[in-house]
């Protein structure tokens, strides 16, 4: 096991690519925080890891807010004794042509993806320091490397995040904190599986590798990020993109 008891806390991790980044890095013997809006989902994630003999938790949590996010470190720490691993991961979409978007889709979504991540990175931070060692893998997104119609504030999030995970890397890196991203490029999801079937070929047909990412694919990335494996490995975006993007 990579992580055999190591604390990790992952955001938006009831369902999707955070619930699958949570199993994973529970399947590697590492205890887990799970950080949703949706506490029913959250606490059905926590029973599949307890079923694999792992320690967990649920945490309602809006990280829009610097109060919740420092809460939610602290109870981490108290509950499971420590927080070795984060991984932001909370995110949402508010797509429209950019002429098209409101002010409020474009807050909304920066405050979410970017200052939510600020958030939990900066709370979790000030733990890690102390330990003098620590883990943060941000999830960025293709978009934030190469841009996307309709995905202004998404875009401008997630290049955001990278921008934050460089800068984070250089200014903790002498403390034992190590900071990467994750790029994932089109994921296979409920979204991309409800495309009508000539708009998702066509999406597919950009693809080198000929298919859609997994989440599976995105957490497989994560774990090399939050292992030993990784251990000389900081300030540094991994693409999980089929090649879409070089």
């Amino acid at each position: 096991m990579k992580l055999r008891d190591k604390v990790a806390l992952v955001t938006g991790a009831a369902q999707g690519i955070g619930k699958e980044v949570a199993l994973l890095l529970a399947n590697e013997g590492a205890n887990l925080a799970i950080i949703d809006v949706n506490l029913d989902s959250a606490n059905e994630t926590v029973k599949e890891i307890e079923a694999l003999g792992r320690k967990a938790i649920a945490l309602k949590v809006d990280v829009r807010s610097s109060d919740e996010a420092t809460s939610m470190v602290k109870d981490t720490v108290e509950a499971l004794g420590s927080l070795d691993i984060l991984v932001n991961n909370a995110g949402i979409t508010r797509d429209k042509l950019l002429l098209r978007m409101s002010d409020e889709d474009w807050d909304m979504v920066m405050d979410v993806n970017l200052k939510g991540a600020f958030n939990c990175l900066r709370a979790a931070v000030k733990v890690m320091s102390k330990a003098r060692s620590g883990n943060i893998i941000n999830i960025a997104s293709i978009v934030g490397l190469m841009g996307n119609a309709g995905q202004a504030n998404y875009s401008a999030s997630k290049a955001g995040l990278i921008g934050l995970t460089k800068t984070t890397a250089r200014e903790f890196a002498a403390r034992g904190i190590r900071c990467n991203a994750v790029a994932p490029g089109f994921i296979d999801t409920a979204m991309t599986q409800a495309m009508p079937d000539n708009a998702r070929e066509a999406l597919i047909s950009q693809i080198p590798s000929k298919r859609l990412g997994t989440s599976e694919d995105v957490a497989k990335g994560v774990l090399f990020l939050a292992s030993e494996d990784s251990s000389y490995i900081t300030g540094q975006v991994l693409s999980i993109n089929g090649g879409m993007y070089m």
